[in-house]
C-alpha cells in the first residue's frame, strides 16, 4: 500500500459545484459528536474563538484499502495528508486565536485509530449519523457503498459560519488558506 500522506500528482481537482454557497452567515447548530480525546464536543457552541472545522471524506485506516477507484474520484484522496497539514500548523491556527477540529462520517473507533498514529494535536469529531451534515446540508458522495463528507473546511466564530473554503485542493495544502485569511481577519 502507498504511503496515503503522498499524493500522487495526477489527482482530480473537484469542481466547485456551488454546493457550499448557502453556509457563510449560518449558525452552527447545537449537536454534540463524539470527539477522539473523549466525551462529546459541540462544534456549535458559542466560543471567542475562532472554530476551524475542516471536513474530509474517510482518513485512511492503518491496513484497510481506499474503496475501488478512491484515486479517480475529485476531492477523495487526501485526507491523512490533510490532518497532517493541520497537525503540521496547528501551533500557527492557536496562535490566531483558532481551535481546530476535523469532521467526517467515521465511526469514533476509527477515527481514534488515526489520530493517535497520525498524533494529531486536535480532536477528530464523528459525524456517523449525519445530523451536522443533514442540518447544514453539507455537500456528500458515496464510494463504495459509503455516504462520505466531500472536503471542505469551515471558519466559525461565536456559532455562526463566517467563511468556507471549498472546494479543497490540494488536500496537503489546505491549511494555508485559513491562516492567510484569519492573518487578515486579525490585522484587517
Amino acid at each position: 500500500m502507498s504511503d496515503p500522506r503522498i499524493l500522487p500528482p495526477d489527482l482530480p481537482v473537484p469542481p466547485d459545484d456551488g454546493a457550499c454557497r448557502h453556509l457563510p452567515g449560518l449558525r452552527i447548530p447545537t449537536l454534540a459528536l463524539p470527539a477522539t480525546t473523549g466525551g462529546m464536543v459541540d462544534p456549535g457552541r458559542p466560543s471567542s474563538a475562532w472554530t476551524v472545522l475542516y471536513c474530509f471524506p474517510r482518513a485512511s485506516e492503518a491496513h484497510a484499502p481506499p474503496p475501488p477507484g478512491w484515486d479517480r474520484i475529485p476531492g477523495a484522496r487526501g485526507c491523512t495528508a490533510q490532518a497532517c497539514d493541520f497537525r503540521d500548523h496547528h501551533q500557527h491556527l492557536v496562535a490566531l486565536g483558532a481551535v481546530v477540529f476535523g469532521i467526517s462520517t467515521q465511526p469514533p473507533a476509527t477515527q481514534k485509530e488515526v489520530a493517535t498514529r497520525l498524533k494529531l494535536p486536535f480532536a477528530l469529531l464523528s459525524d456517523v449519523g449525519f445530523g451536522l451534515t443533514a442540518a447544514l446540508r453539507l455537500p456528500t458522495f458515496t464510494a463504495g457503498g459509503l455516504r462520505l463528507l466531500r472536503r471542505l473546511t469551515l471558519v466559525v466564530r461565536a456559532g455562526v459560519i463566517e467563511t468556507v473554503f471549498y472546494p479543497v485542493f490540494p488536500p496537503d495544502r489546505s491549511a494555508a488558506p485559513v491562516i492567510d485569511w484569519l492573518t487578515r481577519k486579525r490585522t484587517g
